[in-house]
C-alpha cells in the first residue's frame, strides 16, 4: 500500500490520515479538501479579546471505547493540557431543560427526580422503567425511535423527552429516524436482554476494545461528562493538520475539489479541476451524495444508495449578552416538534465553558439551533432566507423563552447547510448494501464520515480509525 488519498479534510479525513500516518505501509497519504479550510464542522471563532464561539459541536463526551479513542488521540496530539472538563456533578450535566407549554421544565435526575411526578410528566418516570421489564420484544429489524420509545417507556416520553433529545442531537424527526442505527445501545439492548433496563444493567452486547491512555483514565477518576478545549473544538483539526505537516508523508489539499474519480488497474485516477492524480486506494470521508457524484457510471448503485441517504440544514446563531441573563444555570433547553417546530433548543454555553467568556467583565453566550428537518416549513429554501430573519427569530426566542430583554451586544448567525445526515428506518441495510458492493466490485475504496456509522466526533474519528486498520492491520 503506497498511496492512499483522503477525499475530504474534516475531522473524519484527518483522524483516517493521522492513524495512516502510524504505519510505515503507507509512504503518502493525499487529502483533498475543496473548502479553504480543514476541520468541516469543527469551526470555532476566537474573537480577539479572548472570547470563543462554537459553530459546530461544542462539547465531546468521554464514554466509551469511541470516547477513549479520542482522549488517546488529544493526549498523542499534546493537547491534553487545554482540556476543560465538565464534571457529572457539574451544574450544566445535572440540569438540562424542556420548553414545553410555553414553560421551562428541568429533566428529572437522580434517584428523587424518577421517584416524583415531575412536570411536563405525568407520572414518575420510574413507573415507565419498572415496566419496561415486561414489554414483549419487537419483531421488526428496525423501527423508528418513536415507535421504540412508545412501546417499551410510553408515548408521553416519546413524545416530550426522545422528540427533544433527537432534535438536539441530529436535528431530526424521532418518528422518521432509526432506532437500530441512531441509537444502537438501546436497539441491541432489547434484542439481547429483553429489556433496557436489563440492558443498561447487564450490557448490550459486545463494545470495540481501546485502552484508556493517562487522559482517558483521568476522565473516569474525574468523572467528567464531557469536554472542550481553550481555545474552542477546532484545535483538535488544527493540531491532527500540524501533525499531518510535520510527519513529511501527508500532501495535504485545500480548495481542491474532486471532480471525478475513475477505477484504474492499480487503484484509482482522481479527476481535480487542475489536474489529474493516482492512488493505491481511497478513503472516501466525503459526505454521501458528494461521493455519488464523482463516483463512475459502472458504480450505479452504489450511487443510488449514497443518494437515499438524506441530510438537514441547521441555523446556528451565537449570541453574546452584556452581564449574567440567564433565570436558571444549566446546559440548556430543548423544544420538542409539538412546541415549536422551527426551534430545535438554546445552549447556556456560559455554564459548561465560562472559559470561553471575554475574560473582563461578566457576559452570558448562548447558542440558538433552528431548522433541522423542520427548515423548509418554517424558514423556507436555505438559499432564499436571511441573516436578519434567522437572527429576530433566535432572539425573539431567547426573549420569551428566557426573559431576557436587553439585546445581544454581539450575534453570529452561520447556516449549516446539509450538516447532519439522517439515518431514517432500514439505514443500516442501505449502508451494508453500500459496503457490499464495493467488496464484490474488489472497489479498493472505504467509507467513512457521518454519513455511515454515528454522526457524533467520537463516532466520526473511530470510523477513521477503523478504515486505517481494515487497510493495513492494527495501528
Amino acid at each position: 500500500m503506497t498511496t492512499v488519498a483522503v477525499l475530504g479534510g474534516g475531522i473524519g479525513g484527518l483522524a483516517a490520515s493521522y492513524y495512516l500516518c502510524k504505519s510505515p505501509q503507507v509512504t503518502k497519504v493525499i487529502v483533498l479538501e475543496s473548502s479553504s479550510r480543514f476541520g468541516g464542522w469543527l469551526w470555532s471563532t476566537r474573537r480577539s479579546d479572548g472570547a470563543v464561539f462554537e459553530h459546530g459541536p461544542r462539547g465531546i463526551r468521554p464514554a466509551g471505547a469511541v470516547g477513549r479513542n479520542t482522549l488517546n488521540m488529544v493526549d498523542d496530539l499534546g493537547l491534553g493540557g487545554e482540556i476543560l472538563p465538565v464534571t457529572y456533578s457539574h451544574v450544566a450535566s445535572k440540569n438540562r431543560y424542556v420548553y414545553v407549554n410555553r414553560e421551562l421544565h428541568r429533566m428529572p435526575s437522580g434517584i428523587s427526580g424518577l421517584l416524583r411526578t415531575v412536570p411536563p410528566f405525568s407520572r414518575p418516570l420510574l413507573l415507565s422503567v419498572a415496566t419496561e421489564i415486561l414489554v414483549k420484544k419487537g419483531k421488526e429489524d428496525d423501527e423508528s425511535i418513536h415507535s421504540f420509545v412508545s412501546r417499551r417507556l410510553g408515548k408521553e416520553l416519546a413524545d416530550i423527552a426522545v422528540d427533544s433529545l433527537c432534535r438536539g442531537v441530529y436535528a431530526g424527526d424521532c418518528r422518521k429516524l432509526s432506532v437500530r442505527s441512531c441509537f444502537p445501545a438501546l436497539f441491541n439492548a432489547e434484542q439481547r436482554r429483553g429489556s433496557l433496563t436489563l440492558g443498561m444493567l447487564l450490557g448490550s452486547g459486545p463494545a470495540p476494545v481501546v485502552p484508556p491512555g493517562p487522559l482517558a483514565q483521568r476522565s473516569v477518576e474525574e468523572s467528567w461528562a464531557q469536554w472542550s478545549l481553550s481555545r474552542g473544538v477546532e484545535s483538535l483539526p488544527e493540531s491532527i493538520t500540524d501533525y499531518l505537516q510535520r510527519s513529511g508523508r501527508v500532501q495535504l489539499h485545500r480548495e481542491a475539489a474532486v471532480q471525478r474519480i475513475s477505477p484504474s488497474a492499480s487503484g484509482w485516477t482522481i479527476t481535480l479541476e487542475d489536474g489529474v492524480m493516482s492512488a493505491d486506494h481511497i478513503i472516501s470521508a466525503l459526505p454521501a451524495k458528494a461521493l455519488s457524484s464523482v463516483l463512475p457510471a459502472s458504480c450505479q448503485p452504489l450511487i443510488q444508495l449514497l443518494q437515499d441517504i438524506s441530510t438537514v440544514t441547521v441555523a446556528v446563531v451565537n449570541l453574546e449578552y452584556e452581564g449574567s441573563v440567564l433565570p436558571v444555570e444549566g446546559f440548556g433547553h430543548l423544544l420538542p416538534s409539538s412546541e415549536d417546530r422551527g426551534l430545535l433548543g438554546v445552549v447556556y454555553d456560559s455554564v459548561p465553558f465560562p472559559q470561553h467568556n471575554r475574560p473582563d467583565g461578566q457576559t452570558t453566550r448562548l447558542t440558538v439551533m433552528m431548522g433541522g428537518a423542520w427548515f423548509q416549513e418554517a424558514f423556507g429554501a436555505p438559499e432564499a432566507v436571511t441573516e436578519e430573519r434567522l437572527l429576530a427569530r433566535a432572539t425573539e426566542a431567547v426573549s420569551s423563552h428566557l426573559g431576557v430583554t436587553t439585546a445581544p451586544s454581539w450575534s453570529r448567525v452561520t447556516l449549516q447547510r446539509d450538516c447532519i445526515p439522517q439515518y431514517y428506518q432500514g439505514h443500516y441495510r442501505r449502508v451494508e448494501s453500500m459496503r457490499s458492493f464495493i467488496k464484490e466490485k474488489s472497489l479498493s475504496l472505504s467509507l467513512i464520515g457521518s454519513s455511515y456509522d454515528g454522526v457524533s466526533v467520537n463516532d466520526v474519528i473511530f470510523g477513521g480509525r477503523t478504515a486505517a486498520e481494515e487497510l493495513l492491520g492494527t495501528v
